[in-house]
């Protein structure tokens, strides 16, 4: 008995560690849900096999029934010559007014969603921390960010210890599959 206590104890300390927020850093407070929702085009990210040579990529976010979010993350395979998409659910760990959320897209497995950094005029660009400093993602409303608002992200997310270096900036088209890359 105990060590089922013990095994049960250990599965939930390590559940919960993926959705944690890496040490040192802290959500946005008094996150407006209704002003993130929309569509949000992915400027750059660290590397990691689920989105690995994808373009066009782009995260939206809507209202589900059970209070959650639903996340539906697109992007263009240009090798395959297909778009890949997922969808996901999202809850929030503290409450809606704190920018840190559990998201899953494979069944009851969550890691975390951290927004970091925020445009909180016009909820226009974004910092979002996964649950360690292995995940860092710079969303914007449009394709590009002009050069001085993305040099200002990708300073503070040097200065919280990401590896910036290592950043992928990700091609977007126009419009449509077959659009100049801009």
């Amino acid at each position: 008995m105990k060590l089922r206590l013990l095994a049960s104890s250990l599965a939930l300390l390590l559940l919960s560690a993926c959705t944690g927020i890496p040490k040192g850093l802290a959500p946005v407070q008094g996150f407006e849900i209704d002003r993130y929702l929309g569509q949000w085009h992915e400027i750059a990210r660290l590397d990691h096999s689920f989105e690995r040579g994808l373009i066009d990529v782009s995260a939206t976010y809507s209202p589900r029934e059970d209070g959650g979010i639903r996340v539906l993350n697109r992007g263009y395979d240009p090798e395959r010559g297909q778009w890949k998409e997922v969808e996901g659910r999202a809850y929030f760990l503290d409450g809606p007014q704190t920018a840190s959320l559990k998201v899953s897209f494979f069944g009851p497995f969550y890691g975390g969603y951290h927004v970091i950094a925020l445009d909180r005029e016009n909820y226009r660009h974004a910092l979002v921390s996964g649950p360690s400093r292995e995940y860092l993602w710079i969303l914007a409303r449009e394709r590009e960010l002009p050069a001085k608002t993305l040099a200002s992200l990708v300073a503070q997310a040097r200065q919280a210890g990401f590896p910036v270096d290592r950043l992928i900036y990700v091609k977007h088209r126009e419009s449509g599959p077959n659009a100049p890359l801009k």
